[in-house]
């Protein structure tokens, strides 16, 4: 008599076939037995290492089935050789490939010296690309409510203004507060100048000096920190190089120039 084997098992019940994804450095999963959402770092030995937003790193196995990306199981696998695409931006959002400027929208945002715009450019510049907006620098903020009035924000065009060492009872905190309105949006950081916004540990010091008052901040703290204070223009250049990602920025600084991006494009 014949044998015969056969699967009884409903296909719906069958376990179904999930993609294979190489770990590749910089794709972002997450393991759903723990919630955890990070970026590849690493993968060795049969598991991949994560990184979250906040730096933290937790290592998981590659089981099959083991993983979501953008909501959907996966199988993690070894990464193929070659080079490998980076999948996030400076500011560690999901990198667009291949994505175009978009035209300039009118809404704007301003920032209080070239220092700022540069480090916004650096770090936010690739979103604000595809996003299709214009970051501009203010001479001071004493000429922010004249800007403000001959922008004339709207609906359509909104304005976001990032200002230095924004503190309640301030010149420039009351300034913010006599041009704030439905379409245009005043925040602040509390640090004096935009490079106390580097985190220390990125140019290898232990902290940012304490400048007297009275004295001009860059050139005190180049001299406090043996920097050449006659030219702070190339200290700052300097400072910029060592800037690789959000990473190396403090959030006090994030938190405003993500708030200000988030009603620019609202």
């Amino acid at each position: 008599m014949r044998q015969y084997s056969a699967d009884l098992t409903p296909s719906w019940k069958k376990p179904q076939p999930v993609p294979e994804v190489p770990a590749d450095p910089g794709l972002v999963v997450e393991e759903p037995g723990t919630g955890f959402c990070g970026a590849v770092i690493g993968c060795e030995a049969g598991t991949v290492t994560l990184e979250d937003r906040f730096g933290k790193h937790r290592v998981f196995p590659m089981e099959p089935r083991g993983f979501l990306l953008e909501g959907r199981v996966v199988t993690l696998v070894r990464p193929s050789s070659g080079p490998v695409r980076p999948t996030r931006t400076a500011s560690g959002s999901v990198a667009v490939p291949g994505a175009r400027a978009r035209v300039a929208r009118a809404g704007r945002i301003y920032v209080e010296g070239r220092h700022d715009a540069e480090l916004v450019e650096k770090v936010w510049g690739d979103d604000l690309r595809v996003e299709g907006v214009v970051v501009e620098y203010l001479g001071g903020v004493d000429d922010l409510p004249s800007i403000v009035a001959d922008f004339a924000p709207g609906p359509d065009a909104r304005l976001g203004v990032l200002v230095d060492h924004l503190v309640p009872g301030s010149k420039e905190w009351r300034i913010a507060e006599a041009v704030t309105s439905e379409h245009a949006l005043v925040v602040g950081h509390p640090y004096i100048d935009i490079w106390e916004a580097v985190k220390p540990s990125a140019l290898g010091i232990d902290g940012w000096p304490r400048v007297p008052r009275g004295q001009d901040w860059k050139t005190g703290v180049c001299r406090a920190l043996g920097w050449p204070s006659e030219n702070t223009g190339a200290v700052w250049q300097a400072i910029l190089a060592r800037v690789g990602s959000y990473k190396d920025l403090e959030p006090e600084l994030l938190g405003r120039v993500e708030e200000l991006i988030d009603f620019v494009t609202a």
